[in-house]
């Protein structure tokens, strides 16, 4: 995994998994840059690609118009779990955020998961089901087995978190490096994974509010990636079997 320290440390990082992207990281990035470029903090942007065979690789530069603060991360084909475990391995940032490459959710709601919106906690997250969240244009369906996952998610991993698995989540550096380190799920679970240690852990997660945008050719499918996750599941408390809980590290609903 790719470690880079450099001397100037970002305030943040944001982490863009992309797999045969080149449709839509030119835009994501186009958007992501203009905000960040408006902040008074440092930051960077890590994107972190998943062994793409289109021009992945090659229109992340177009979308970022050169910018030295956006990398590119060329990694194997393994799976979104093994881009997002490399891309916060990578980064630099006292907080980083991971956040999906077709921006579901608008870059500008990053200020609801940093300090002063949230306490600083270790893991925010954004939910689609915490107070305030809205979602736009999610089809039943996807809305229902999402539903059916996360109370599966509550009862055999995570309990207390409405939603985890909008990609949208911050974390502190310190356990970004101690949790992704751990992780071994290279598949869509590992969001459940990386939430299962931190709370086995005793870590603080805020859960708050966000906008979610129901975007055309998602990369899930629906009720194939359900099952397979639903297994992983089992898989994860068993390979983190010996570790014992801490207590009630979370907190839902925060604003």
């Amino acid at each position: 995994i790719e470690k880079v320290h450099p001397l100037d440390r970002p305030y943040l990082s944001v982490v863009i998994p992309a797999y045969n992207e080149e449709a839509r990281i030119p835009p994501t990035l186009e958007q992501v840059v203009g905000y960040l470029s408006g902040q008074s903090y440092e930051w960077e942007i890590v994107v972190a690609d998943d062994g793409s065979t289109d021009s992945t690789a090659q229109t992340v530069g177009k979308g970022a118009g050169n910018d030295s603060k956006v990398r590119l991360l060329s990694l194997d084909h393994r799976g979104k779990g093994w881009a997002v475990k490399n891309g916060m391995a990578a980064a630099t940032g006292t907080y980083r955020l991971l956040c999906d490459a077709d921006l579901s959710v608008p870059i500008q709601q990053v200020e609801r998961l940093l300090p002063p919106r949230v306490p600083d906690a270790d893991i925010a997250i954004g939910s689609r089901e915490a107070q305030g969240a809205v979602r736009f244009g999610e089809p039943t369906q996807r809305h229902l087995m999402g539903r059916i996952y996360n109370e599966l998610v509550r009862r055999l991993t995570v309990p207390g978190l409405d939603d985890t698995q909008c990609g949208f989540k911050c974390f502190r550096s310190g356990p970004a490096t101690e949790l992704f380190d751990l992780q071994t799920m290279d598949g869509f679970a590992f969001d459940v994974e990386v939430l299962y240690l931190a709370w086995k852990r005793g870590l603080s997660i805020i859960e708050t509010g966000v906008d979610w945008y129901y975007r055309e050719n998602s990369k899930v499918r629906t009720i194939r990636d359900s099952s397979i996750m639903t297994l992983d599941l089992a898989k994860i408390r068993w390979r983190h079997r010996k570790t014992a809980p801490a207590g009630e590290p979370v907190d839902s609903n925060v604003n």
